[in-house]
């Protein structure tokens, strides 16, 4: 019996081979089949769903107002000084003058300068003359040409002489408007209205070049100036407004805006300058005047959250809110007033009762469900 399967075994071998190869295939087919399936159910598998720690929002704190004392300076301060050293002759102006744009406030001893301009023009006289000697000679050898009584290469010489002794004026010209402009920076002059509020040499010293002579407060505007703590700083908006008052009379006030925060703390009093610009200060707000500055605590609140709840996507800010109802989270921008390593100061995005999620925003997604830290999974 085994023996005659053998042999039908045998008989029947090459087409079982290929009906086996059919079967092979058919049988690969449907296991990719089911595999592409397999991935096809991972992919579309929910994401896991995260515990996360979540705060709800609450009304913003009242701060409390904010006050510190400063003084009146210029918005604009230039420090007028000569572009050359030398010996400063005069001076015509002292604290407290008013000048006008283009009045001369000091002069150097002009007459070294005055001699190097006269070097200079005396230089172009004598390069004019050898120009009009070149043009002359050039006239000639361009008429003995034409009669060919001369050579070429005489005549090219007499062009050649004619272009270098144009080129010799040229430079004289320019050694001469460059003296003459030297003879003015011995003149200093306002460049603006303004008032002096300091002086730095006085006539007969030598002066280098740069040296500040005349300290001018320009006209323009007038800036608060306040030392300010670190901890005011932080909470300070950018465009706070700052209430600003005399402190010899608390009835005179002007408001302004922060228009300028010191980058790096003062080494001895680790404070912050600030500048308000002011808008429109009445003619008491004079230079030096002693004033006082206050914020207003409710100008300034906000919804504050710890720093760990903000998500940076790009160069926009925001939290992951959670729905109380689907328990799904979705991303929001926020507008930041302040934030440092602690917490974050939010002026617009929030609303009262969202629910802010503060750990384990850097892994979600959105639409991503959550449960809240205890919680029970529903």
């Amino acid at each position: 019996m085994s023996a005659d399967l053998t042999k039908i075994a045998g008989r029947s071998a090459p087409r079982l081979t290929k009906l086996g190869r059919y079967r092979i295939a058919a049988a690969l087919a449907a296991i990719a089949v089911s595999v592409a399936a397999c991935n096809r159910e991972e992919a579309q598998a929910p994401p896991p769903i995260r515990i996360v720690r979540t705060i709800t929002v609450e009304p913003p704190r009242q701060g409390a107002d904010v006050s510190f004392t400063g003084h009146i300076e210029a918005q604009d301060q230039a420090a007028l000084s000569f572009r050359i050293g030398g010996r400063l002759a005069e001076r015509m102006v002292g604290v407290g003058a008013n000048v006008r744009e283009g009045d001369i406030v000091a002069r150097l001893d002009p007459e070294n300068e005055l001699n190097e301009l006269r070097s200079a023009r005396a230089a172009l006289v004598t390069a004019q003359g050898a120009l009009r000697k070149a043009e002359n000679q050039l006239q000639r050898q361009s008429h003995l040409l034409e009669r060919n009584v001369t050579t070429r290469a005489d005549f090219e010489a007499a062009e050649q002489g004619r272009t270098a002794a144009q080129a010799q004026v040229d430079a004289a010209q320019a050694r001469v408007r460059s003296a003459e402009d030297v003879v003015g920076f011995t003149t200093l002059k306002a460049d603006a209205p303004g008032l002096v509020t300091g002086i730095g040499a006085e006539p007969g010293e030598v002066v280098a070049a740069g040296r500040m002579i005349v300290q001018l407060a320009r006209r323009e505007g007038r800036d608060a100036v306040f030392e300010v703590p670190a901890d005011a700083v932080r909470t300070l908006p950018p465009d706070a407004r700052v209430y600003v008052a005399l402190s010899g009379d608390p009835n005179v006030t002007v408001s302004g805006r922060v228009r300028e925060v010191a980058p790096q703390a003062d080494p001895v009093t680790r404070t912050f300058r600030v500048r308000v610009g002011l808008s429109e200060p009445p003619p008491s707000f004079r230079l030096g005047t002693a004033v006082s500055g206050t914020i207003r605590g409710g100008e300034t609140s906000g919804i504050a959250i710890p720093a760990t709840a903000l998500t940076r996507r790009g160069q926009d800010t925001g939290v992951w809110i959670v729905d109380p109802k689907t328990l799904t989270v979705s991303m929001r921008k926020l507008d930041v007033l302040s934030s440092d390593p602690a917490g974050a100061l939010i002026q617009k995005g929030l609303a009262l009762g969202d629910i802010v999620v503060t750990a384990g925003a850097s892994l979600l997604r959105e639409g991503q469900h959550v449960r809240l830290t205890g919680t029970e999974p529903r």
